[in-house]
């Protein structure tokens, strides 16, 4: 096949906190590589996964959701997200079938560029017919500014290869942009900290996973046991002793879950060493922010 029969191109997820953005990629992928989580804003940096259709490369671009700026690091995910908006060749917009229009027209005002955009609306099954035919003539008086709108649900009804063959319309012809055996163009380093964040998430609510972070420090790569060494950052030191548990039991349901998805994964065995470090104030400290790989502009916002 000729390069010039081939198509690659970028294509930005965006849309408000849980709406579905990381469990669709995971979906379209066939991989678990982006953390989901019920809990707002779970996403924090830009994540590159790549599926290959027909003759086509999608690299899907995954990000944080739209919402208004707090701290610092909030600053930096609504950063990530314009820029993700202003490079890439299609943007999908989701939305729930239950959320109201105005999220639809808050992204029309961050869309700047005017990048071609299909809506996806999520999640229709957990709606009436008539309340999803009442929420597509909703958005029908936008018909001349979006591309498509697409009515989705990945839990029955809609099948990968037919969301993909509209989003392939839309890319340009071009030759690949990397090797098509590739998932993702995220180092494993990457992907490990996510599955550990995302065990944080789920083993924890209020305040402690949003003031925590990860730094994976060292991975060793076996023939058949991979070794991993990170450290959870987190604030406080009531935070740290809530992290380790008593007799260090939640630092264990953490390493346990993180671990078995990574073994998922990489297909061998792995031995997680987890350790706490408490940095204060880290979410609102711009050098603390860099260090943890979130570099803010100093004149953002």
């Amino acid at each position: 096949m000729s390069d010039l029969q081939t198509k690659a191109g970028f294509v930005s997820v965006v849309g408000r906190p849980n709406s579905g953005k990381s469990s669709l990629l995971n979906w379209l992928i066939g991989e678990k590589l982006a953390l989901v989580s019920h809990k707002a804003n779970a996403t924090r940096k830009r994540m590159n996964f790549i599926v290959m259709y027909k003759n086509t490369q999608i690299i899907f671009i995954d990000t944080p959701g739209i919402h208004q700026k707090e701290r610092l690091l909030n600053q930096f995910m609504l950063e990530e997200t314009l820029k993700a908006m202003g490079d890439c060749d299609l943007i999908l917009f989701l939305a729930s079938a239950k959320d109201s229009i105005d999220e639809y027209e808050k992204f029309l005002k961050l869309n700047k560029k005017n990048t071609p955009h299909i809506v996806l609306l999520t999640k229709m099954d957990i709606v009436s017919k008539d309340e999803l035919l009442k929420k597509i003539s909703q958005y029908q008086k936008f018909q001349n500014v979006y591309k498509e709108l697409v009515p989705i649900s990945i839990k029955k009804g809609t099948k990968q290869n037919e969301l993909l063959n509209i989003i392939s319309k839309y890319i340009p012809i071009h030759p690949y942009l990397y090797d098509p055996e590739l998932l993702t163009t995220e180092n494993l380093k990457e992907i490990y900290k996510e599955y550990i964040r995302e065990a944080l998430f789920n083993n924890f609510s209020d305040e402690i996973p949003y003031l925590s972070d990860v730094i994976v420090e060292k991975v060793e790569e076996g023939e058949r046991l991979d070794k991993i060494f990170a450290n959870i950052i987190t604030e406080k030191k009531s935070q740290k002793g809530m992290i380790i548990g008593k007799g260090g039991s939640a630092i264990k349901r953490i390493g346990i879950e993180a671990r078995k998805n990574i073994e998922k994964l990489s297909d061998k065995k792995v031995f997680l060493k987890l350790e706490v470090i408490v940095k204060p104030r880290w979410s609102k400290d711009k050098k603390a922010l860099s260090d943890l790989g979130y570099r803010v502009k100093d004149d953002s916002f």
